[in-house]
This record gives C-alpha cells, sequence and structure tokens, in this order.
C-alpha cells in the first residue's frame, strides 16, 4: 500500500531512511449497495430497505501518523485520525474533527508507548482482531450497537501504556479521566427544578495478548462509567431493548485465533454487563466462532456463527450467521459480496425482541414491528491509500 510520506532532516531536506522526523497520510474508503429483508419504517410496523450505505467492511477514515527520533530508541509519536461518510460527506463520530483517532505521545524501544488523548480501548485492541468483524465480514459482523467495545470503543482523555513486544507477549493499562472536579468516578446526568446538569464518564480498560507462530490469543476488560454521559455518548440499547445500562458498563473478553496456511480459525466471548442506577442488572453473553478460507492470494471466503444471549432485568436471545467472499483487485483494492442472517427471540413483558444486524443502529437499525428476523445482503468495493 503506497502512502504519503513527509520527511525533514536537520536544517535540509532529507531521504525517508535518514530522516528524524515524517508525517504519513493514510486512510481507507469503502462503500456499496446493501439490502435488509426487515427494517423499521415510519409507520410503526416493517418493511425491506435498499440503500446506499458505507463504512462496512471498515469504518471510512483519513489520517496524519507522525514520529520523530529522539535519539537512544525514543521517539516521539502522534495518529490524527477523521471518520466520515463517503455517501455524504459529513463527519462521524458525533461529528468531531478527529473522533477517531487523536492523540500524541513517546515511545521506547523494548519499553513500549505512553499516549495522551482520544484513544481506543483495550477491548478493541486486543478482542476485535479475534472477531469476524475485525477479520473478515466488517461491521455488519459486530455485536449489535457495539456494546461489547470490540470496534468503536473510543474513550476521550485517556493516559494509555502500550508496552513493546516481549517474545511475543504485548500488555497494557489506560485511563480515562472524567475532567470534572468533584466527580472523578464520573458522575449522572440529572435533572432538578428544571435545570439539567450535565454528567462526565470515567474509563479504565486493560489487556494481554500473546502470539507465538500460527497461534495468538487475547483478553481484555473495560469499564465505563456513566457510558451516556460522554460525547458521544455510548449505546446501552440492543436492537428495542433497552438495557438501562446508564450507570456502568462493563466487558470481559477473551479471543484466539490458529492460522493453518489456507484455513484461519477463529473466535471469541464477550460477557457485557449493564448497570442501572435504579439497580437494574443485566448480562449480555456473546459466543463467537469463524473461519476463513483462501481459494487464492486473491479470493477467499468467511463464514462465522455468533449466539448471543441477554439475561437479567432485561432479556433476549439472537442467532446470527454472517459470510463474505472476497477479491483482491490489488493490495489497495478489493470488491466483496456479504451475506448476514440474524434471529432474535425472547420478549421484555409484552414487547416481543427484535432483531438488528450491524455494529450501529446508523446501518439497518432494528427489525421493525412484527419482525424477529433480518436478512442482509450487500455487494461493495473497498480502497486503502
Amino acid at each position: 500500500m503506497k502512502k504519503l510520506i513527509l520527511t525533514a532532516g536537520v536544517g535540509v531536506l532529507a531521504t525517508a531512511a535518514h530522516a528524524q522526523s515524517s508525517v504519513t497520510l493514510y486512510g481507507l474508503m469503502d462503500a456499496g449497495v446493501s439490502y435488509v429483508s426487515n427494517a423499521a419504517n415510519n409507520k410503526g410496523g416493517s418493511s425491506h430497505l435498499f440503500k446506499f450505505d458505507d463504512g462496512v467492511t471498515q469504518g471510512n477514515r483519513w489520517g496524519l501518523r507522525g514520529t520523530e527520533d529522539l535519539g537512544g530508541g525514543l521517539r516521539a509519536i502522534f495518529i490524527l485520525e477523521n471518520g466520515f461518510s463517503v455517501g455524504t460527506g459529513t463527519a462521524s463520530q458525533g461529528g468531531d474533527l478527529f473522533g477517531r483517532q487523536a492523540f500524541v505521545g513517546l515511545s521506547r524501544d523494548g519499553v513500549g508507548a505512553l499516549t495522551f488523548g482520544r484513544q481506543y480501548s483495550f477491548s478493541t485492541d486486543y478482542i476485535s482482531r479475534y472477531a469476524a468483524g475485525g477479520v473478515t465480514v466488517g461491521n455488519y459482523a459486530f455485536r449489535m450497537n457495539d456494546v461489547d467495545q470490540l470496534t468503536s470503543s473510543r474513550i476521550n482523555n485517556v493516559v494509555k501504556f502500550s508496552s513493546a513486544d516481549f517474545s511475543g507477549l504485548t500488555f497494557g493499562a489506560m485511563y480515562g479521566f472524567s475532567n470534572e472536579a468533584g466527580d472523578f468516578a464520573g458522575a449522572p446526568t440529572t435533572t432538578a427544578a428544571g435545570v439539567t446538569t450535565p454528567g462526565s464518564s470515567r474509563t479504565y480498560s486493560f489487556g494481554a495478548n500473546y502470539a507465538h507462530g500460527s497461534f495468538a490469543m487475547g483478553a481484555a476488560y473495560t469499564d465505563i462509567r456513566y457510558p451516556t454521559a460522554t460525547s458521544p455518548a455510548f449505546p446501552i440499547t440492543i436492537a428495542n431493548v433497552n438495557t438501562f445500562g446508564n450507570k456502568d458498563l462493563a466487558t470481559l473478553g477473551v479471543g484466539a485465533k490458529y492460522d493453518f496456511g489456507k484455513v484461519l480459525i477463529f473466535g471469541n466471548w464477550t460477557d457485557t454487563i449493564f448497570e442501572g442506577t435504579q439497580g437494574q442488572m443485566s448480562h449480555f453473553n456473546n459466543f463467537e466462532i469463524d473461519g476463513r478460507y483462501m481459494f487464492t492470494p486473491a479470493l477467499s471466503a468467511a463464514l462465522a456463527y455468533t449466539y448471543s444471549d441477554l439475561t437479567g432485568s432485561s432479556t433476549g436471545r439472537w442467532n446470527q450467521v454472517s459470510s463474505i467472499l472476497d477479491y483482491q483487485l490489488s493490495k489497495s483494492t478489493d470488491v466483496y459480496i456479504i451475506g448476514v442472517y440474524q434471529k432474535a427471540s425472547g420478549s421484555n413483558g409484552n414487547t416481543p425482541v427484535q432483531a438488528e444486524i450491524g455494529s450501529s443502529s446508523s446501518f439497518f437499525g432494528n427489525s421493525g414491528v412484527g419482525s424477529d428476523k433480518q436478512i442482509a445482503a450487500r455487494i461493495g468495493v473497498r480502497h486503502r491509500f
């Protein structure tokens, strides 16, 4: 993949090989046409939907990555990364200029990196690589609204340490500050006498990953206090089910893979706890198994199965099968076909649980009143630069 690299020496222009600093411009664009069999309509029912959709296999982005060699194995590093919609040209992540990532820090050979800014939790860093959403199918294969933090777990006001590679072992920890006086551990949004006082959110996350030869595995834990009090807020709904988890959103995850060459087998398990301010408590368990087969270096196919089970104050079950056929036109460009089936079951009171494919409700939304399943199909193109 070709990148635009700007380099500068001391007082004169230098080549990349001898540069004291460099800045790399990079990006990715994904666009195509999607279909879903059932989606909630504005008449209170359910209809099929054809739509232009983008950011499906991976989120659209452009970014700047920089490094400065400070000598003795010490470097200054930064990333500024913007997310956007190809279909409308608007910014994603709540309209933030660099909503995907924005951080600066120092790294040292043999030790690791200490970085400051808006960054991914370790649930995304260490578990997404063992999920169909992160490896093959993309965002249609992640859990609804990404409530288990595998793809969109971007945390504000973070101090993060990520270790160097110690014979295949990497690890790290981070803390996201609330930035509110008297509310170090965060606080809920409150309304009294008609006046609303915004809350604040704090997060901590840690994890580890080990890779040796064809085998790799990782584990991570992320705890977000008052997840709806940050901007943009973290979703706490699953399809049409409100989990009332506005006090705490905590996720433990484990993933593993084994690469046989043409065949890659991988999978993960996550357990997410939703805790409400009125004592509500629900567990959301997800079990996923995936496989990919390389027919040729350019042509591959993948299949994934996920079982999701919500228990406690809110309940529901979902079964999902996700698939993709992908063809690489070059190192930078591929075309693909995606197919996904999801079936929901259970109810909360008199309300049947609905289906909802995708890591964001912006893809299709829930299946609508009277429907408990969705079948989605997509054809698209992705280009990296």
